[in-house]
């Protein structure tokens, strides 16, 4: 055999020359003319070609362009079979089962049933019959392009699921036509099936079925709220007309409906107003950018006030409010959205427990509905009463109160934001310097056992805001503790000392313990210690739920279990998580003992059960709060002035044959009757506490003899005992008559509460005796001077009192 020929451009090497001479390069030129000179010699190389480099080191690894660009070429070949594939296989289904509506099932903890939450109330009306106007308000809300554009709109999915995915918020990319066939034929789960489904029976319905049929089907088939599928049924629903009566506003406000149904109704969630009016105003502003509105028609257009719920039958009592709140839980947590919970069909065991429940009704029922006398006393029309039970260790709702009547009154007056939770507030002030370990303007710690001067209007001193807070009756008590401040509600003393805590520090705590961070007037100031915000019953017993179980926190719960069909959703995690330390959680505890003991709260001692608890009136008496619990309960019961007719927040006076209506009186009457029915047939149990260093030790005294104590800057020396007397009334008609007091103590006449009387106490030359509800004579030395008013907690008084503008 032969040897081959060298490739062109190299000499071959003479086998008689050693490897290491050097041989000298030949022309390729000249090799090229010897091959073609020789026809039957093979070719080994294309003449001039450098021989390829082989890739080394990590490029060895790396695609080469030709492999890039044959995988580019593969994956879009299999995307564009897929996309034949699945337009050839899907068809267009008939209407699915949401069509023809199932009810939602809600169930006590025992399985006993709640409620139905009714049928699904549809009518269908031809596009002709739906004004233009409300057709592109309609448009200018969820689809401004639908006209124009193609059935889906790759450009707008891949936006939206990226926005999601970036934490923008949830958002949808579906085109009307992608909607229509989620209603209609589909579902509204969340999952890639149904999404594909979706791509694909839209761009059939879009080539089969003109713009009109589309837009038809999308408005008899979207939701709106208030049970109601379809424009018609909207209309009807919240304006009490037919949809070819609806006004471009009114026809706004129900397009703005489709954002977000059950959210966005100002009648039943009137704390999303300020959200629901600004998507109506940018569909007015969609409308104006398309030209379908002019300005000057935009300009005039105003706020089209929807009606009032109508519930359905089934809902009567207390079954609205619950189905309500519950509803409301389920969404606001993701479990399923509003529009898929409202297709029906699902199973849903509550927290509920039915005992309870009927015992907070029958505690309310008893306690104050059975004496309201609306027909003979005006403003016995205004009352209302909302309350929320939790069982502090696992957050579960075992009980709730709304209303009188869900078919009656339709606002829950246990979730409403818009009245002001007062001094219930106070003990997050208290928390929060425990918890930082926060320290007087002179550098003393706090702690219940602090001295700060509780006298009327004393400027705050410290704070970068001017303020000079009244105290209830506007009575200066001196130099006190703060466990004396607590127990008579002082806010001189509270307001100095969320300036001293930092109210910055005081907000964090307060959302630490569960007070949502958006919740109304939720301002950093001073002002903030006498309860401005305005917090619903459901936030102030999850805040008071994480005090009562040592400053843990556990997410409150309306959910046991949902299942639909064979199937169980799955369910948030409430993790527990220590939102303050024990330390800080207890000593708050131990001094709402003593508020319960010798304070404002002592109503509450009828439930034959230790307690801790803070009573708070909120500002023109239209408020008031009992919020307190046992180691085991936590209930937090709320009476509220609303006029029946209007809606607008009223004062409580005359209420109910009262002058005032405090929180130590008839919420507190309620919290006890509940709590004793409640916790019946278990033995009362102690609380178990931790306290911060000194929380402990006796009150210092402060007798002339004495040395005054350190005081904050601007103090005055003290002018009134440690315990000063709590403000009181006093006129002909059972009020109560305040002799005085001296500086060498005092001495309070007994107390009857309810049938429970108070034994004496002596504490560091202080003798209560007690004190009772009819009337009570305070001796002393300061020369029996009568007071027409008294403290808000205290319970009633008669004689009006004037109105003011301050909390208690």
């Amino acid at each position: 055999m032969s040897d081959q020929s060298p490739p062109p451009g190299w000499t071959p090497r003479d086998p008689d020359t050693p490897p290491d001479v050097p041989q000298p390069r030949t022309d390729p030129s000249a090799s090229q003319q010897a091959e073609q000179a020789q026809p039957g010699a093979p070719q080994q190389g294309r003449p001039g070609k450098k021989a390829r480099r082989r890739r080394t080191g990590r490029r060895r690894f790396l695609p080469t362009w030709r492999m890039v660009l044959g995988g580019i070429l593969l994956v879009a070949l299999l995307i564009g079979g897929a996309l034949v594939a699945g337009y050839l296989l899907v068809d267009i289904p008939p209407a699915n089962a949401a069509a023809t509506a199932q009810s939602n099932v809600y169930l006590y903890s025992d399985g006993s049933q709640i409620a139905r939450d009714g049928e699904v109330n549809r009518v269908n009306v031809p596009l002709s019959q739906i004004p233009r106007s409300v057709q592109e308000a309609v448009l200018a809300a969820e689809d401004r392009d639908f006209y124009s554009e193609r059935a889906v709109d790759p450009k707008a999915m891949i936006r939206a699921a990226w926005n999601t995915a970036t934490g923008k918020g949830t958002q949808s990319g579906s085109t009307i036509t992608q909607q229509y066939v989620k209603n209609y034929y589909l579902g509204q789960e969340q999952t890639i099936k149904r999404k594909a489904k979706e791509f694909f029976i839209a761009i059939k319905l879009g080539r089969e079925k003109s713009k009109n049929y589309i837009l038809e089907g999308y408005l008899n088939t979207s939701y709106f709220g208030r049970n109601a599928y379809g424009i018609q049924a909207a209309a009807q629903a919240y304006y009490g007309k037919d949809v070819n009566k609806l006004t471009t506003a009114e026809g706004a406000y129900l397009a703005t409906l489709l954002n977000s149904p059950s959210a966005f109704d100002v009648v039943s969630h009137p704390q999303s107003r300020p959200r629901a009016l600004a998507r109506w105003n940018y569909v007015l502003d969609g409308m104006v950018k398309k030209q379908w509105l002019t300005p000057a028609e935009r300009a005039t257009t105003q706020f089209p006030e929807p009606g009032k719920v109508r519930a359905a039958a089934g809902l009567s009592g207390q079954r609205g409010y619950l189905v309500e709140a519950i509803k409301d839980y389920i969404v606001d947590n993701k479990i399923l959205d509003d529009k898929t919970l409202a297709e029906g069909g699902y199973r849903i065991t509550t927290t509920i427990d039915k005992r309870r429940q009927t015992a907070l009704v029958d505690s309310v029922n008893s306690q104050m509905v059975s004496k309201l006398e609306p027909e003979t006393r005006k403003a016995d029309r205004l009352v209302r009463a909302g309350g929320v039970s939790i069982d502090p260790a696992t957050g579960k709702v075992l009980a709730m109160y709304g209303g009188i009547d869900y078919t009656k009154q339709y606002v829950n007056n246990a979730t409403r934001h818009d009245y002001q939770v007062a001094s219930t507030f106070k003990p997050f002030v208290f928390a929060a310097a425990v918890e930082n370990d926060s320290r007087t303007q002179d550098g003393r710690r706090i702690t219940p056992n602090t001295i700060y001067n509780g006298d009327n209007k004393r400027p705050v001193v410290g704070g970068r805001i001017r303020f000079a807070p009244e105290n209830e009756g506007q009575v200066s008590y001196g130099n006190i503790t703060v466990n004396t401040a607590t127990d008579l509600s002082v806010n001189a003393v509270y307001a100095q000392m969320a300036v001293d805590v930092g109210t910055g520090k005081v907000k964090k705590t307060a959302i630490d313990l569960g007070i949502p961070e958006n919740t109304p007037n939720f301002v950093p100031g001073p002002a903030m210690a006498l309860g401005t915000l305005q917090a619903s019953v459901l936030d102030m017993t999850q805040a008071y739920a994480t005090l009562a179980d040592h400053g843990r926190r556990t997410p409150y719960t309306f959910v046991e279990k949902i299942t639909k069909g064979g199937d169980t959703i799955g369910l948030p995690q409430r993790t527990p998580t220590q939102a303050i330390s024990r330390e800080a959680a207890d000593t708050t505890t131990s001094m709402l003992v003593s508020v319960v003991d010798n304070g404002t709260g002592t109503a509450a001692l009828a439930a034959g059960h230790p307690a801790a608890g803070k009573t708070g009136t909120g500002e023109l008496d239209r408020s008031a709060w009992f919020a307190a619990y046992t180691p085991d309960l936590v209930t937090v019961i709320s009476m509220m002035g609303q006029d029946p007719d209007t809606g607008t927040l009223e004062s409580l006076y005359g209420a109910l044959g009262e002058a005032r209506i405090g929180g130590g009186g008839y919420p507190a009457r309620i919290w006890a009757a509940y709590t004793k029915t409640a916790l019946e047939g278990t033995d009362p149990v102690d609380f178990d506490l931790e306290l911060q260093p000194g929380a402990a030790q006796p009150p210092p005294p402060t007798s002339p003899e004495s040395e005054p104590p350190q005081e904050t800057p601007g103090e005055p020396s003290p002018s009134t005992p440690e315990r000063p007397t709590r403000p009181s009334p006093s006129n002909t008609t059972g009020g109560r008559n305040q002799g005085g007091q001296n500086n060498g103590g005092q001495n309070q006449g007994g107390q009857d509460n309810g049938g429970q009387n108070q034994g004496g106490q002596n504490n560091g030359g202080q003798d209560n005796g007690g004190q009772d509800n009819g009337g009570t004579t305070q001796g002393g030395d300061q020369s029996g001077t009568t007071q027409g008013t008294q403290g808000s907690d205290g319970g009633p008084a008669e004689g009006l009192r004037p109105p003011s503008a301050f909390l208690e």
